[in-house]
């Protein structure tokens, strides 16, 4: 794998981590809250973020940086509700894992290769695909960790 994708893969690696430890020991009911609930779907719980990021992971790295159609669905996304700890750390075992899959399969020069974003049929370097894909882990990521120190503060 090129050093850009080592590196790349180094950081989401980094970002999941943020997650996992910001999810830990947390009971489902936590999982489920939602800090503001008044918010007309601008809030989501821990669930839905852990859950919608990983689902765009994999369609950044894999249905438009790589053209490996996933089946996405992305409104169910944020329909995912009493799940568990061990569910939400598989779901970004799992996502680790197909990055990096995904990762070795590309070489330097596929970083300035086009590909299409099969939701809206919009074209996107392979690079400006996975650098948003980082961008959103690592917004979310930020999402988790204060609704963590919300429902801490509250219970």
């Amino acid at each position: 794998m090129h050093t850009f994708y080592q590196d790349y893969l180094q950081r989401l690696t980094d970002l999941h981590q943020g997650i996992l430890n910001a999810i830990e020991g947390l009971s489902p009911e936590a999982l489920d809250w939602i800090p503001i609930q008044e918010t007309n779907g601008e809030m989501n719980s821990i669930n839905v973020l852990v859950t919608h990021l990983c689902g765009a992971e994999r369609y950044w790295i894999g249905d438009v940086a790589c053209g490996d159609p996933s089946g996405r669905v992305r409104d169910e996304e944020f329909q995912v509700s009493k799940l568990d700890v061990d569910t939400l750390v598989q779901k970004i075992y799992t996502a680790t894992a197909y990055a990096q899959s995904a990762l070795e399969k590309l070489n330097i020069e596929d970083l300035t290769k086009e590909g299409t974003s099969p939701r809206d049929e919009r074209n996107f370097t392979v690079g400006w695909a996975l650098l948003h894909g980082l961008e959103h882990t690592a917004i979310h990521l930020g999402h988790i960790q204060i609704t963590r120190q919300m429902w801490d503060e509250q219970n």
